[in-house]
C-alpha cells in the first residue's frame, strides 16, 4: 500500500471533496420585521460614542428608519440618501433617521459629508454592535465585501413606535424598492409611482 492511499483513509470523506466557490453574499431569508412590529430598545450612537439614542423612545408619531450596508459606499452616497435628502417633501415624513454597522464618527462624518449645513433634520446613526440590525432581522452575512455583518438596505416607515410599512430589498444591498419615491410616508409618495 502506498503512502497516499494510507492518508485516503485516514482523512475525514469531507475533507476529499472539491472546494465550493464562494459568492460574496450569502443567501439569506427574507426579513422577519414585519408590519406592527415594536422598534426595539435598543441603543444606537449619534455622533460619539457617548451619546446614546433608543428609536423606541424617540419616533413618537411618525417617521422614518433608513437601513444601509456601509456609510459612504458608491449606492448609499451617489444617489439612496442623497434621494431622500432632496425630496420637498422630507419635512412632512416626521423624524428621518439613517442606521448602518458603523461607529458613531463614521456615521458622524457620513452624514456632514452628504447633509454639511444638516437642513434636512435626517440624523445619521451608528449600530456599532449591531444588536438593532439584528434585533429586526435585518442583518446579512458580508465579510467577503465589507469585512463583517452588515445591515439590509431597508426602509421602515414608523407610526408610533410600530412598523407601519417595511421595504427590504430582496438582495440585501440594491436599490430598487427602498430609495425614495418607491418608499411612502403619506405625503412622501409619488403620485407617478
Amino acid at each position: 500500500m502506498s503512502h497516499s492511499r494510507g492518508l485516503l483513509r485516514i482523512l475525514p470523506r469531507s475533507t476529499l471533496t472539491a472546494p465550493t466557490c464562494r459568492r460574496p453574499f450569502s443567501t439569506t431569508s427574507p426579513a422577519f420585521v414585519n408590519r406592527g412590529d415594536p422598534i426595539p430598545h435598543l441603543d444606537l450612537v449619534e455622533g460619539s460614542p457617548g451619546n446614546k439614542v433608543n428609536l423606541a423612545k424617540e419616533l413618537k408619531g411618525k417617521g422614518l428608519i433608513i437601513g444601509v450596508p456601509a456609510a459612504f459606499s458608491p449606492s448609499c452616497s451617489a444617489s439612496h440618501i442623497p434621494g431622500y435628502l432632496n425630496s420637498p417633501a422630507l419635512k412632512s415624513a416626521g423624524q428621518v433617521f439613517v442606521v448602518s454597522i458603523n461607529d458613531a464618527f463614521v456615521m458622524k462624518a457620513w452624514g456632514a459629508a452628504l447633509d454639511p449645513s444638516n437642513k434636512s433634520g435626517i440624523r445619521f446613526l451608528g449600530d456599532p454592535d449591531a444588536k438593532f440590525t439584528e434585533a429586526l432581522d435585518l442583518s446579512f452575512e458580508s465579510a467577503a465585501l465589507f469585512g463583517n455583518n452588515r445591515s439590509k438596505r431597508y426602509a421602515l416607515v414608523v407610526e408610533d413606535g410600530k412598523v407601519k410599512e417595511a421595504h427590504v430589498e430582496p438582495d440585501n444591498t440594491g436599490v430598487d424598492g427602498t430609495e425614495h419615491p418607491h418608499v411612502s410616508v403619506d405625503e412622501l409618495r409619488d403620485p407617478e409611482c
